[in-house]
């Protein structure tokens, strides 16, 4: 790939430069609540009013068409202008259903979903994980019985992201009953507005309920909403998975850079309790060099893997590796965030904006189960990139 930006990409750069500049919320997203998905919901429609919203979405499905590089220009560009983060109610739509949606949706469904998701009017939750099927998505064991022109759908869900806020959820479901594993699923849109559906938010160690366990007492999902077939959800399923550790944590891979120049400037400001400035204390810089060099790799690694993706047209299971890597690298600059804060990186309170440096240490650790735990991750690294033999 050719690493030198274009002319028409430097004048790209300078406009979404400009635009954010202009249009960046002064005020700071509320913490938690309906407040704050209503301000994710507004800066969405801000983004699509003035054709910011989904870069790398093709055109004909209303985003700009642009190349994966351009979409690495845009996430640089929010990093650099503090925008909204793009982890928030509508990150589901945006990163992952919208995109699956693309991929093996109906042209009834691409039509009516995919706009109210550019715009921000719809927000989307994922229902993978289950109390006994977390890391373990083939163990799914909620069910979904064909009757009619609908399907019956019994169970429930852990983990759920938003589900409060959501207007429609990815829902994994086992159509098969005498099916095992991967076989006999079926990937459905949900209305969160069903009747049968019972929304129970989980207070977390991030002080807030962003996740929830969500129960479906035969709940009605009619099979115009299947994507892609019935009994066919394993398929639909990882190449949701695919695009959501491919293309929704490239913006997290990006930022990371700007946070470890945020840390070293922390750490030249900031005094241990011997007295020296903490970028003095040879560890401490030891290791603040050793996580930009990575964070160096990592943007590299990230130009890689856009690249092939614009080449293949869909994320492939490398996306693995580089949520390996930025997880790590997360928790380390974290990690070296608590000692350069001393005492004061342990008063945290729940509010994100306050307390920036403890929340992504929180985060971090979510980080490392969000999208596939790390054995996962490594899992995948090692039967569909390195080619060794299965495990199981």
């Amino acid at each position: 790939m050719d690493l030198q930006y274009s002319e028409a990409d430097r004048e790209f750069r300078a406009s979404a430069r400009a635009w954010l500049k202009a249009n960046v919320p002064q005020h700071s997203r509320p913490a938690e609540g309906f407040a704050a998905a209503r301000f994710d919901r507004d800066w969405q429609r801000k983004l699509h009013d003035h054709g910011w919203a989904g870069v790398a979405w093709p055109k004909e499905y209303g985003g700009l068409g642009l190349s994966g590089l351009r979409q690495v220009i845009w996430y640089e560009e929010l990093a650099r202008a503090h925008a909204p983060h793009h982890i928030n109610t509508t990150y589901v739509a945006m990163m992952h259903a919208g995109p699956t949606v693309i991929a093996r949706g109906t042209g009834a469904q691409k039509a009516f979903h995919l706009p109210r998701i550019l715009s921000g009017e719809a927000l989307w939750c994922q229902g993978f994980s289950e109390p006994n099927a977390g890391s373990d998505l083939a163990a799914v064991r909620t069910r979904g019985v064909v009757d009619g022109d609908h399907i019956i759908v019994t169970g429930a869900k852990m983990w759920t992201t938003d589900a409060q806020y959501a207007d429609y959820q990815e829902l994994l479901i086992r159509t098969d009953p005498t099916s095992e594993r991967h076989k006999g699923l079926t990937w459905v849109i949900c209305d969160m507005k069903s009747p049968g559906i019972d929304i129970k938010p989980v207070r977390t160690m991030l002080q807030d309920e962003h996740v929830s366990a969500v129960f479906y007492d035969e709940v009605r999902v009619p099979i115009a909403n299947v994507v892609g077939e019935i009994g066919q959800g394993w398929s639909t399923a990882l190449a949701t998975l695919n695009f959501e550790r491919g293309l929704g944590f490239i913006g997290d891979q990006l930022e990371l850079y700007e946070r470890v120049n945020r840390a070293i400037d922390l750490a030249s400001k900031t005094r241990l309790e011997d007295g020296r400035l903490a970028i003095e204390d040879d560890g401490i810089a030891q290791r603040l060099a050793a996580i930009k060099a990575d964070c160096i790799a990592i943007r590299a690694m990230t130009l890689a893997d856009i690249a092939e993706t614009d080449r293949t047209g869909i994320p492939g299971p490398k996306g693995s590796m580089m949520k390996l890597m930025v997880t790590g690298t997360h928790k380390a600059l974290s990690e070296v965030v608590g000692e350069i804060l001393g005492w004061s990186f342990l008063e945290f309170d729940g509010d994100r904006t306050a307390h920036p440096w403890t929340y992504d240490y929180l985060w971090s650790w979510v980080f490392s189960i969000s999208g596939g735990t790390n054995e996962i991750q490594r899992e995948i690294t090692a039967d569909r990139v390195l080619g060794l033999p299965r495990s199981r």
